[in-house]
């Protein structure tokens, strides 16, 4: 039996949706859409200067935690738009790239994937 105090190790991405939305579900709808995107927005700044100063070396837990809040907020603005993120991301790239279709991107550099 797991100890309800300590993290899981294992988490599929409807469990982190899911997770998210019990913790915070009532504050994020009061919220709203445009409230959470700038909070998404002002988390992803933060990953971005964090990448700055970790350029080049070994990932830090202080950047692995800016990567953890970015996916949190999406995870947060998805609940509060009523978007699966889970069944979006399978239906998006399930298959493979949805520009070539290829599990391995076969698109030219300069496009978008």
């Amino acid at each position: 039996m797991s100890n309800p105090d300590e993290p899981q190790q294992e988490l599929s991405l409807a469990q982190m949706q899911t997770l998210i939305r019990e913790m915070y579900g009532d504050k994020d709808e009061a919220r709203g859409i445009p409230g959470t995107f700038m909070w998404l927005m002002e988390e992803v700044g933060e990953l971005s200067s964090a990448l700055r100063e970790n350029e080049g070396g070994p990932a830090t837990e202080a950047l692995a935690f800016e990567f953890a809040d970015v996916l949190a907020w999406l995870a947060t603005i998805a609940n509060v738009a009523g978007v699966d993120l889970q069944a979006a991301f399978l239906k998006k790239y399930g298959t493979g790239c949805p520009g070539c279709g290829e599990i391995v991107c076969t698109c030219d550099n300069s496009e978008k994937p």
